[in-house]
């Protein structure tokens, strides 16, 4: 597996860029819509928790057999930033993917665009399997995925069930 925690990911329209503290101010107003986060919890951070949540994903991850890999998905046709990506790799050629779209961009195929090219570039790179957790009321987290290449498994974890590009079924971790 051959994961470069620093590559920019490409797609028609989108550049995933690696995240920086530098992108904290702007995505604290993206992130910021506390409507984001109905199914996957929590609140909208602050501008200093989101700084300090960039510096510690810049830092990596503390185990040497994962690698954390967060991008900001930047609109090119906008020049502005919109959402992101993020793939948790290992241990094994295995990821976490997530993904988020900041509200006045929803439903302009962004997210759909963003997940695809980011699952296409992690199995170029040696990811066996690609799995996201999504609510079972989040339809269109759940497009999202199917559109990527990922099927919802009969395992959960918590609320969500697990969608995988290979259909695992065992029971969730």
């Amino acid at each position: 597996m051959n994961v470069n925690e620093t590559a920019w990911v490409r797609t028609d329209r989108l550049d995933l860029i690696p995240v920086g503290v530098e992108h904290a101010e702007e995505m604290a107003e993206v992130l910021g819509d506390p409507a984001l986060y109905t199914f996957i919890g929590g609140e909208p951070e602050d501008l200093t928790a989101l700084r300090a949540r960039y510096t510690r994903w810049a830092k990596g991850s503390p185990d040497p057999e994962v690698a954390w890999l967060n991008r900001v998905i930047r609109l090119r046709a906008q020049e502005r930033l919109v959402g992101t990506v993020q793939a948790t790799v290992g241990p094994g050629p295995v990821a976490e993917v997530a993904w988020v779209v900041g509200g006045a961009w929803q439903g302009s195929g962004i997210a759909k665009e963003a997940a695809t090219g980011w699952v296409a570039w992690l199995c170029a790179h040696g990811v066996e399997e690609i799995r996201a957790h999504i609510h079972p009321d989040n339809l269109a987290s759940a497009g999202v995925a199917r559109a990527a290449g990922l099927r919802p498994t009969e395992a959960w974890q918590e609320d969500e069930r697990r969608w995988s590009t290979v259909g695992l079924d065992a029971p969730a971790d």
